[in-house]
């Protein structure tokens, strides 16, 4: 479904995490899918209500592990066996326990930069402007002490007076309309 114009959804303010979680799961027993909860601390609770748990910052962790090993061992296994071949002291040119070490090695920084660029994609990062920066009330409580539940346009369900009365009955601070 296609965004309404010039609206990216309604944010709702609330005091303490029991009612943003409160809101929330009633938001998704409503029908409400595409929603996020921002808080100035982590609330595991909030991410339960929003069903969050798929997370692939591992699974790219570990495929960055058995990439870096096999570059490591690779590399290592060309350089000596067709590369630049020594015959030093009459010991085989494939000689794997020396392998190891480099291998390990490469395998520990492919897995560490493939965590963390994987996680920074995963969160959609850098992000220099979001549509709720424009919001005045998330702009003075999003870091402080306040915790947020937006409802964005791109729900199908989404209806910007049925949106803003639903929210309005959890009784938050303030309901507010973010513009794109």
């Amino acid at each position: 479904m296609p965004i309404k114009e010039g609206i990216y959804g309604l944010i709702a303010e609330f005091n303490t995490p029991t009612e943003l979680v409160q809101a929330t799961e009633a938001a998704y027993q409503q029908g409400y899918r595409r929603m996020e909860c921002y808080t100035p601390y982590p609330v595991e609770e909030a991410a339960e209500a929003l069903r969050f748990h798929k997370n692939r910052v591992p699974l790219m962790c570990l495929m960055g592990g058995i990439m870096g090993l096999l570059t490591g061992y690779g590399l290592e296994v060309w350089i000596n066996v067709w590369g630049y071949p020594l015959n030093i002291a009459g010991r085989p040119l494939f000689s794997w326990p020396a392998f190891v070490i480099p291998g390990y090695e490469w395998t520990i920084l492919f897995a560490g930069l493939s965590t963390a660029f994987g996680m920074l994609a995963q969160c959609g990062l850098p992000q220099l402007y979001h549509p709720l920066f424009n919001a005045p009330n998330f702009r003075s409580g999003a870091l402080n002490d306040k915790f947020f539940l937006c409802l964005e346009a791109y729900d199908p369900k989404f209806s910007a007076n049925e949106t803003r009365s639903f929210l309005e009955s959890f009784s938050p601070i303030s309901v507010v309309e973010v513009e794109l």
